[in-house]
Parts: structure tokens; C-alpha cells; sequence
């Protein structure tokens, strides 16, 4: 055995093991005899398919092969909704005349950044393809995680946890979006930002980041992100298609923490913990990931429950039936 063979056998065990052994030798043959002669490691390429046709055939044996189309479904929501609060944040960054909390030359934090990474990204989606368009989420992705450092490092006021936590879920949503689709699909990201920069008063920054007034990007979004997602599930159920049921249950999260602020008052209310402290935001964010997390599982295991039930015994002709009290062939 080669070492190219050796390591697209390691690669198969992405696959279920019934699956390998039924066709784990059709696949690493074919992948072999489209290799080149010289070649001692997989291409990138050829890892990702197996990865990618293994984490589908997963699924698919779990009951759950409408769960890849519904993170892409999840992803045309999610895009529009992060430039939708990237332009309230960055009309909230311009201060107003008569704040006098401005730290970061005209602007109220270093956060100003991000979301204007973010609005960029809508202008990639409306006129590039989508492949530039998961580079541009990429970067603006890269750009909210490093704001934390960056603003530790340099001693400048960022947002607060609860503004950008959110944002980063959205938009690892994101990277998920569908390689096809029309130009329908291309017009929301950018429509959704310049939107609610239009229409958000600016100089909210003070009252946004510096008390931790949720405003309208917070109050407005969350509500907005599971109604429009329950309206797809709906629409989508009634198709006789799950994709929008995936997409409702992938949203939990981040409508959650759009709302974080809000549900760590209730925990703090509820705990006596301080509502502004770090711990209460902690675990509001990470009881709202749990729960997430929690739901999708029950999801999985009802499918693969589900699938387990429409299974023929062994052995029986596609028109057999079982007794119901001795489980016999009638």
C-alpha cells in the first residue's frame, strides 16, 4: 500500500464505517487513478471533498441531510441581518456634537472598524461573486475578533462584549452562504445596511457602549432575525421541504445573543448578580449557545430515531409486513 493510498483511507473515516466498507475501495480507487503518478499527499481539493462527503453521508445516516442546505439557508439570513446591525453600530459610532465621551478621533470606539468592514462586505455581495463575497465575511469576521486585542493593546474603548459576541456568530453563519443564486439574493446584505444606517440617529454611541443601552440594533434585530426565520420554516415546511426548520433551529444563537444584553438582566434579576457584570453576560451568552447547542441535538436525535423507525428488518421483500405483537413476516 502507498503512503497517498494510506492517507486517503485515514481521510475516508470521515465516513460512517458501514459506508467505508460497502464503498471505501470504489472511492480511494478512483481518487488514486485521478492522482498523479508522483504525487504523496491528497490535494487540498480531494480533502475537502472527502471531509465534505463524509460530514453528508453523517448526516444523512443521522436523519438530518436537510441540515447543509439549512445552514445555507441560515446564511442568506444571517448576512443581511449583521450588515443590518453594522449600520445602526456605525451611525451609533458618530458622535454627536454634544457628547463628550469620544475617544477614537471623531468616532466613539475602535469598534467603528468593524462595522464598517461589515458594510463593505454588503457592497461585495451586491456587485462580486459569492466566493468573494466569503473572503470579504472573512476579513470582516477577522476585523470583530481582533477589535478586543487590539483595544486592549492600544488602551482605546471597543464595544462591549455583547455587541460584538453576536456579530461574530452572524457571521460564521455567513460563511455558509450558497454558491448559486440570483441577483435577488445579492441585494438584502446591502439593502439591510444602508438601511439602518440611514434611519439610526447618530451619536447613539454614548448611550450604547458606554451605559449598555441594548438601542435599537439590539431591541429591533433579534425579534426581526427569528421572525423572518420562522416565516422561511413555515413557508418552507408547507413545500414539504426541512431546510427551514434547520435554518430556524441554526438561528437560536445568534437572535439570542442579538438580545444578550436584555437576558442577562432577567439572569441577573433572577440570580442577584450584577446585570452589568462580565460573569452575568458570561453565562447568559453561554446558556444561550447551551440551549442552541441543546435543541440541534434533540433535532439530530429525533431524525436519526425517525430514520431507525422506517427501516425493514433484514431479509423481508420490499412489500413484507411485520406483526405488530412478534415482529413475523405476514
Amino acid at each position: 500500500m502507498s503512503d497517498l493510498e494510506r492517507r486517503y483511507l485515514r481521510l475516508l473515516r470521515a465516513y460512517p464505517a458501514d459506508y467505508r466498507r460497502a464503498r471505501g475501495a470504489e472511492i480511494v480507487g478512483t481518487y488514486l487513478d485521478l492522482a498523479d503518478p508522483d504525487r504523496r499527499w491528497p490535494s487540498v481539493a480531494d480533502a475537502a471533498d472527502l471531509l465534505r462527503g463524509g460530514l453528508r453521508q453523517r448526516l444523512r445516516a443521522a436523519g438530518a441531510a436537510d441540515l447543509l442546505p439549512g445552514v445555507r439557508l441560515a446564511a442568506l439570513i444571517a448576512l443581511p441581518a449583521a450588515t443590518g446591525v453594522a449600520g445602526v453600530w456605525a451611525s451609533a459610532e458618530i458622535a454627536a456634537p454634544s457628547v463628550d465621551w469620544v475617544a477614537f478621533g471623531p468616532f466613539a470606539t475602535v469598534g467603528v472598524a468593524c462595522w464598517l468592514a461589515w458594510l463593505l462586505t454588503a457592497v461585495v455581495a451586491a456587485v462580486a461573486p459569492v466566493r468573494w463575497t466569503r473572503v470579504a465575511v472573512g476579513l470582516a469576521l477577522a476585523v470583530t475578533v481582533a477589535v478586543v486585542p487590539v483595544s486592549a493593546a492600544a488602551g482605546l474603548p471597543r464595544p462591549p462584549l455583547f455587541v460584538l459576541l453576536p456579530q461574530v456568530v452572524l457571521g460564521l453563519l455567513a460563511l455558509a452562504l450558497p454558491t448559486d443564486g440570483g441577483w435577488w439574493l445579492r441585494l438584502p446584505p446591502l439593502a439591510a445596511g444602508a438601511t439602518a444606517a440611514a434611519t439610526t440617529t447618530h451619536g447613539l454611541g454614548d448611550w450604547s457602549y458606554r451605559w449598555g443601552d441594548p438601542g435599537t440594533a439590539l431591541t429591533t434585530s433579534a425579534p426581526a432575525l427569528l421572525v423572518v426565520a420562522m416565516l422561511i420554516a413555515v413557508a418552507r415546511v408547507l413545500a414539504g421541504d426541512r431546510r427551514g426548520l434547520w435554518a430556524m433551529l441554526l438561528l437560536v444563537a445568534p437572535g439570542g445573543l442579538l438580545a444578550l444584553r436584555p437576558l442577562a438582566f432577567l439572569t441577573g434579576k433572577a440570580s442577584g448578580w450584577n446585570p452589568q457584570d462580565d460573569v452575568t453576560f458570561a453565562v447568559t451568552a453561554g446558556g444561550v449557545v447551551a440551549l442552541n447547542l441543546a435543541v440541534l441535538w434533540l433535532a439530530l436525535a429525533a431524525g436519526r430515531a425517525a430514520r431507525h423507525r422506517g427501516r425493514r428488518p433484514a431479509g423481508l421483500p420490499p412489500t413484507a409486513h411485520t406483526c405488530p405483537t412478534c415482529g413475523s413476516p405476514r
